[in-house]
């Protein structure tokens, strides 16, 4: 017991300093949250939103967390990050970029027997479960919202391949969902990454690299822009 509480403590003095402040000036208009997609880099300031930053000239909060889900229940990390929905701070966004999903796939049931959690998250039209509940939320105050998808893996050994089925049905139903809405884009990197090629992927091959992080951030400000 002792080791977990000490585990925990770690884990909450990391995730403290990971979600940034939202200015009370209402100076920026752009907020990010998630999971490691968009947290990868963000210590080295080479993260999806820092690269957003350069190309739209505008600052861009961001509150993503490595590791965050779309369902998460402890309480304190909870509200510090680990669960995507209590990323979310109010302010005078115009555009809030988002994805979640992937570690509720992955680490909550293994990539396996995952329709009952998919349909959870969100139903085979778009419209049910706790992705589409959030991004309405969003949208009722005014923003319009940008769901990000994930990498692809280039052919070689990543320890999510087999996440793949379900990775693309998760995918079909956020596509679904943002074509019912005007304000909702869905962003596809389905096609990003050319087969064979390590260079979108950091040594993991799960994350990021620098290069994807600017390439993702390319195709989020033309939507944007």
């Amino acid at each position: 017991m002792l080791r977990v509480l000490m585990r925990v403590g770690v884990l909450l003095v990391f995730l403290a300093g990971c979600t940034e402040a939202v200015p009370k000036d209402n100076s920026a208009r752009i907020l990010a949250m998630g999971d490691s997609m968009l947290a990868w880099h963000g210590a080295s300031r080479a993260a999806v939103s820092d690269n957003m930053e350069a190309i739209l000239g505008e600052p861009v909060i961001d509150r993503s967390v490595i590791g965050a889900r779309i369902f998460y229940h402890l309480p304190v990390s909870g509200a510090l990050g680990m669960n995507i929905s209590q990323q979310y701070r109010p302010g005078a966004w115009d555009w809030v970029v988002m994805n979640g999903g992937g570690n509720d796939l992955w680490f909550g049931c293994g990539c396996s027997r995952c329709d009952r959690k998919m349909t959870r998250m969100i139903s085979p039209d778009g419209q049910q479960g706790s992705v589409p509940e959030l991004v309405r939320r969003i949208r009722a105050t005014g923003a319009r919202v940008i769901y990000v998808g994930y990498l692809r893996s280039p052919g070689v050994g990543s320890m999510i391949d087999h996440c793949r089925d379900e990775g693309q049905t998760f995918e079909h139903r956020l596509s679904v969902m943002a074509a019912s809405d005007p304000g909702v884009h869905f962003v596809s990197l389905a096609d990003l990454v050319p087969h064979g090629d390590r260079s979108y992927h950091a040594l993991d091959m799960i994350h990021p690299s620098p290069k994807a992080t600017r390439k993702i951030a390319q195709r989020i400000a033309a939507i944007i822009r």
